[in-house]
């Protein structure tokens, strides 16, 4: 316990999503990005368009000005095998804001759009919830040693009686090498999840020590804020995104941060919520704390949530 797998396959993952993170000036206002297979499935993981985007328009802003929120739509799945190219437009320059808009577009189509809003230092009346009280990340195992657990321990027969989608969603899962790791706080059996309150909490942190700039950790907030968020709202169906009957996308995402400073390179708790399931749709929420008890960030999505349809 408290040791995560492969290390150095970690660190190596993150280098990866820092690359990512490295876009191409095409020409004023036009980034390129390139793709890769983050996830399990054969498509761009969200929160890495997102990422991309909230760098891509960051990149068209003075620095002293942060972003404080943004709110993005996912039009059609990416291909992580083509590059991406990102159009920002520069809504507006105020006086203490700043607001842009950026699509993402790939092989000639817009897969993503998201609008963005920075702002100048302010200082201005403060509150904020209290974190809740959770057993601190070393006393917990990482997602992927939960999935490594779950082979290990299933015999023969219970393998055969897997569908092969379910069986490869589960091998990606232990075996792929993530750039931040997660610690749930209440796991889940991903073969055999239980019925449960709308809920999820899970600490979170960068695989290995990040550079000190705050556009930097606020883009891979935005990247990692996508992981799983809609499982939140699939917990009271005992639903996991590997049964094979089960459809589950991200529609649209929406982050606020709260604090102009903070590191990913230090373990956050992810406290989300799911208020609400209906019409194909789940919607998730979610509050991000330090590990004193600052919040950070808030954050929602909406996603489908679908029951595939069998051949008759």
């Amino acid at each position: 316990m408290n040791v995560s797998p492969d290390t150095d396959a970690a660190r190596q993952a993150l280098d990866g999503l820092l690359a990512l993170l490295e876009l191409e000036k095409i020409e004023e206002n036009i980034f390129r990005g390139q793709s890769a297979p983050i996830s399990s499935e054969k498509v761009v993981f969200g929160g890495q368009v997102v990422a991309q985007a909230l760098t891509a328009a960051a990149r068209t802003v003075p620095p002293e000005r942060a972003a404080h929120s943004l709110h993005a739509y996912f039009i059609l799945p990416g291909d992580p095998g083509a590059p991406i190219v990102y159009d920002v437009d520069r809504i507006r320059n105020g006086g203490s804001f700043t607001t842009r808009r950026v699509v993402a577009i790939q092989k000639g189509e817009a897969i993503f759009n998201l609008s963005a809003s920075f702002q100048v230092a302010e200082d201005g009346f403060e509150h904020q919830v209290e974190m809740p009280d959770v057993p601190p990340p070393e006393k917990l195992d990482d997602e992927r040693t939960r999935h490594r657990d779950v082979l290990r321990q299933m015999n023969e027969k219970e393998r055969d009686a897997l569908s092969d989608k379910t069986l490869r969603g589960l091998h990606a899962r232990a075996e792929r090498a993530w750039p931040v790791t997660f610690r749930p706080v209440d796991p889940q059996d991903p073969l055999r999840p239980d019925e449960g309150p709308p809920e999820r909490r899970v600490w979170m942190r960068a695989a290995g020590p990040l550079p000190d700039d705050p556009a930097l950790h606020r883009a891979l907030l935005a990247f990692a804020s996508d992981f799983g968020l809609l499982r939140a709202a699939m917990r009271p169906h005992g639903l996991s995104f590997i049964q094979p009957d089960f459809l589950a996308a991200s529609l649209d995402h929406a982050l606020w941060l709260h604090r102009r400073r903070f590191r990913l390179d230090e373990w956050l708790l992810y406290d989300t919520d799911g208020p609400s399931a209906g019409g194909g749709r789940g919607l998730s929420r979610g509050q991000l704390f330090t590990r004193e008890g600052r919040l950070v960030a808030s954050v929602a999505q909406e996603g489908l949530m679908r029951r595939r349809k069998r051949d008759a």
